[in-house]
């Protein structure tokens, strides 16, 4: 009896350390060196930056990047999760736009129809390269670098026939302004919450949901995926089908924010949202990743993208220092990969 009643508290404290996260359990997770990234990140620009970095104004020039970036960034990340990548964005950010203001703007069809129209082509797209992919076995970088340079030419030619220019301008009603375009406090962009609602969603998927397994599954080995009798070829296509239509998304929504849509426009999308990702804690490789950590990794991304003008340094470096942030940010998550590999849960036990 009396050896009983001391051991219950030990076995009760054993189990109460068991149930906090431990070092290997931490190490794990992806968006581990991504937040010691941002925090470091966000510590020299609010030193060198001064209070106008801290202020209001400034959190809104690097939150209001993030948000349309970090919009594209999660389907982006899901596919690199996967295994796949999809560059054909570049493209589809301005062809959506150009379609919603050539439909809406242009021709004066209700906004509702120009938005349908510019989300149809995102799908459509998508729909095409994930087809592709799965049924020729080529690489998706060569695949959406083709429909990549295909959209890009069709925008161009298209609009030039339709409109007889290269931007085209779009006066947005009031509600749709008020959805998709407008300036929260004067600063913020009200597509900050469309990106937290698509982190929530895709969150969700990858981590709650069947659907998430399917693609880490896919990403570690797509064979044995494939053998194990999970749909590749349907979550592919669907895959590439999110990244168009959020591509899409980002593009109407900009030509809602700024009232005209441009032919050039979303090139830069392409790295910086593979920058993103990467920094976020996703491996090139695929089978690894998380939603929070793109979303960290698209918020030191637009730190640095922004920060860097609020410091006295020359903006002309700004380029310097993001690529010496994504090949920090690819040796800091692999060192923690090999961490975590190599911890060994054996000795906190004994030390217990």
């Amino acid at each position: 009896m009396k050896t009983d009643i001391l051991h219950e508290p030990s076995s009760e404290a054993a189990a109460a350390r068991s149930s906090l996260p431990s070092l290997g359990g931490l190490l794990r997770r992806p968006e581990t060196g991504s937040f010691l990234g941002l925090a470091a990140v966000f510590v020299f620009f609010t030193v060198y930056g001064g209070s106008n970095f801290a202020s209001a104004t400034g959190a809104a020039s690097w939150l209001n990047v993030a948000a349309s970036l970090g919009i594209v960034a999660i389907p982006m990340g899901l596919l690199m999760i996967a295994g796949e990548l999809d560059i054909s964005i570049g493209s589809l950010i301005p062809a959506g736009s150009l379609t919603i203001a050539i439909i809406s703007g242009h021709f004066h069809a209700s906004i509702l129809v120009g938005i349908a129209a510019a989300l149809a082509l995102g799908v459509v797209v998508g729909f095409i390269n994930g087809l592709i992919v799965v049924r020729t076995a080529v690489p998706s970088f060569i695949v959406t670098l083709g429909t990549m340079f295909a959209v890009a030419g069709l925008t161009l030619g298209l609009t030039v026939i339709l409109t007889g220019t290269t931007s085209v301008a779009i006066k947005a009603p009031p509600e749709a302004k008020f959805l998709l375009g407008q300036f929260i406090g004067g600063a913020f962009q009200v597509t900050i919450f469309w990106w937290i609602a698509a982190a929530v969603f895709f969150g969700f998927i990858l981590h709650y949901s069947r659907y998430g397994n399917w693609i880490f599954a896919m990403g570690g080995d797509k064979v044995s995926a494939r053998n194990a009798g999970i749909p590749t070829e349907r979550m592919t296509i669907l895959l590439f089908m999110c990244s168009g239509i959020s591509a899409a998304f980002v593009g109407l929504s900009q030509a809602i924010l700024y009232n005209s849509a441009q032919v050039s426009a979303g090139q830069s999308y392409i790295f910086n949202a593979i920058i993103s990702v990467v920094v976020g804690g996703v491996l090139l490789t695929g089978g690894y990743g998380s939603v929070f950590g793109i979303v960290l990794g698209t918020l030191t991304f637009a730190i640095v993208n922004q920060g860097i003008y609020y410091t006295g340094f020359d903006a002309n470096w700004a380029s310097l220092i993001i690529g010496i942030l994504l090949l920090l940010a690819v040796l800091m998550n692999n060192t923690f990969r090999k961490l975590a590999l190599a911890y060994s849960p054996a000795r906190e036990k004994t030390l217990r």
